[in-house]
């Protein structure tokens, strides 16, 4: 009995240092499988936005203040023009989309993160074009040279 009220405080402890806050917005990404087309959607709370023939609306996002950029949880209806009930509500998490997914045979949807006040992410540029090495056939296959080690 004295190890069930121990381990009943411990989980309640640890449930209160894992309180999530709420984000006035969320970043969600939208894959089209079938012509590869990426959409990232910024919505805010109750805001939906359509692609394609799938409309989301972001109904919360929630995210853990002392690590803002660790997690994301996104409470999401999302909505096909060709069917009459939603193809998805519920809440998406950001580390693990696979745990309760969009379940499409044409799109994917996933959350990225919140919209966290006073938390700046840095901006990340374009990834820098791949140059071949000087002296390189630039239409050389790399897996069927040797290098120049011949």
């Amino acid at each position: 009995m004295k190890r069930l009220a121990f381990c009943m405080s411990l989980l309640a402890g640890m449930a209160s240092a894992q309180e999530a806050a709420d984000a006035p917005g969320a970043k969600l990404r939208l894959l089209d499988k079938l012509t590869g087309q990426v959409t990232d959607l910024d919505l805010s709370k109750g805001q939906s936005q359509t692609v394609g023939r799938l409309t989301v609306q972001m109904d919360g996002c929630r995210y853990y203040p002392d690590n803002p950029a660790a997690e994301a949880f996104a409470h999401l209806t999302v909505l096909d023009a060709n069917v009459p009930d939603p193809v998805f509500n519920g809440w998406m998490t950001a580390s693990s989309p696979a745990l309760s997914a969009l379940d499409n045979a044409r799109y994917d949807v996933w959350v990225l993160r919140c919209d966290v006040p006073d938390v700046v992410l840095p901006d990340v540029g374009d990834p820098p074009e791949d140059t071949p090495g000087e002296g390189q056939d630039p239409n050389a296959d790399p897996a069927t040279t040797d290098g120049g080690n011949g």
